[in-house]
């Protein structure tokens, strides 16, 4: 047999219905799901699960407490200690603060009358562990490096598993589940640059007074921090910067986190005494956009298909939700048999159904924590009509829908 003969057989291939890049709570949640509608499938991850890492926020809206229930983990994270978040603190630039709760508004009720602040880690673990007691071939430390593209549409993808031996994953449907650097959608030519350049430092604190019921934000333009207590004296602290501002620092990231915390007077005073317990962890750009693929035989989910910086550092909802939205999706398309690009049309259009209101009320929020005066008008604003700020935390919890915030703004 010659080197080429040789190199063909060595590669093997694996046929299933569906194939999952990425088993983060987008990839678990669908896989989950999937597996539910009776599809054979594979979740491809290139790290050894469970993850032991720092995200953004660590928060979870109280809508997506009935995603992590019905996927049978929602008692095993609040097992593992999430901490119930009962609102969020707003302070504005003048020090002026506001409080918001998680409340029923005008008859849209939360799930549970709260959010989550867990640990990525501890919300990893419990999907992982579900995922692997689910009907699904699990493979870790499997990396995909390329999609497979025939007759226009996508019909698998060419991985390395952890010996770095070759793996073809042909599907019906493949799934890109694979994050922020999604290497599906790299392949498809998806990714596009956002106008929004922002870059999060994250950490863990300790020491912090009184940070156990509530999420903390503090707007400073052209910074905001979040505050999420996430386990007994441990806070998660995200700093939200221009990415311009942040990149000269990249090997000095510890000496800039701490000169920016102290451009954030009100954000200093409530760290005075903490302690930093965790390295820095930086991720940027924050948002991206992604363009639907213009083939069949495939969707993006959670971060793959776009992120757009919420302001709460929130994006497991929309991990989760766009899962369920793929999954009803693909299993209609399959028993239909199409697969392509308008069989899997669906999608997109559930997807900004969902989404796309949620989206333009950040773009706005965005605009507003740009300009320091305008931060100082619409905290005064919501100190003196709290039930707007309870109304927009719905929002941003994912159980108000954005079309209730004209009325009451107008009220």
């Amino acid at each position: 047999m010659n080197e080429i003969g040789r190199a063909a057989a060595a590669r093997r291939s694996v046929t299933v219905d569906v194939v999952v890049v990425g088993a983060g709570p987008a990839g678990a949640a669908a896989a989950i799901l999937l597996a539910e509608h009776g599809l054979d499938v594979v979740v491809l991850d290139r790290a050894e699960l469970p993850r032991s890492r720092i995200i953004c926020g660590e928060y979870l809206s109280p809508e997506a407490a009935r995603l992590l229930d019905r996927l049978g983990v929602l008692k095993a994270v609040d097992a593992a200690g999430a901490v119930p978040l009962a609102g969020m603190r707003i302070t504005a630039p003048d020090g002026r603060a506001a409080v918001g709760r998680y409340r029923d508004v005008h008859g849209w009720r939360p799930y549970r009358p709260h959010a989550m602040g867990v640990a990525r880690a501890t919300l990893d673990g419990a999907l992982v562990d579900r995922l692997r007691g689910a009907s699904v071939d699990l493979r870790e430390q499997t990396r995909v490096v390329d999609v497979m593209l025939e007759g226009g549409r996508v019909v698998g993808v060419h991985a390395e598993d952890r010996d770095r031996q070759p793996l073809d994953v042909r599907a019906r449907v493949v799934v890109g589940a694979d994050g922020r650097a999604s290497v599906v959608a790299q392949r498809l030519g998806c990714r596009r640059a956002h106008r929004l350049r922002r870059m999060a430092l994250i950490t863990y604190v300790s020491g912090l007074a009184d940070c156990r019921e509530l999420g903390e934000i503090f707007v400073d333009p052209p910074d905001y921090a979040i505050l999420n207590p996430v386990a007994p004296d441990r806070v998660n602290l995200g700093l939200v910067v221009p990415l311009a501002h942040a990149a000269p620092w990249s090997g000095r990231l510890g000496d800039f986190l701490q000169a920016r915390v102290r451009q954030l007077p009100h954000l200093a005073r409530r760290l005075d005494g903490a302690t930093r317990v965790a390295p820095i962890h930086a991720l940027g750009p924050l948002a991206h956009r992604v363009h639907p693929p213009s083939v069949g035989g495939v969707l993006l989910i959670g971060d793959a298909a776009g992120f757009y910086d919420p302001f709460t550092g929130e994006g497991v909802f929309t991990a989760l939700r766009s899962a369920e939205l793929a999954t009803e999706t693909i299993a209609g398309a399959l028993r239909a048999g199409d697969v392509s690009v308008g069989g899997l049309a669906a999608y997109e259009r559930a997807r900004r159904a969902a989404f796309g209101g949620k989206e333009r009320v950040t773009r706005a929020l965005q605009l507003l924590l740009g300009h320091r005066r305008l931060a100082n008008a619409a905290c005064r604003l919501l100190a003196r009509r709290p039930q707007v700020l309870d109304a927009l935390l719905g929002v941003f919890g994912d159980y108000v829908p954005p079309r209730a915030l004209p009325p009451l703004l107008r009220s």
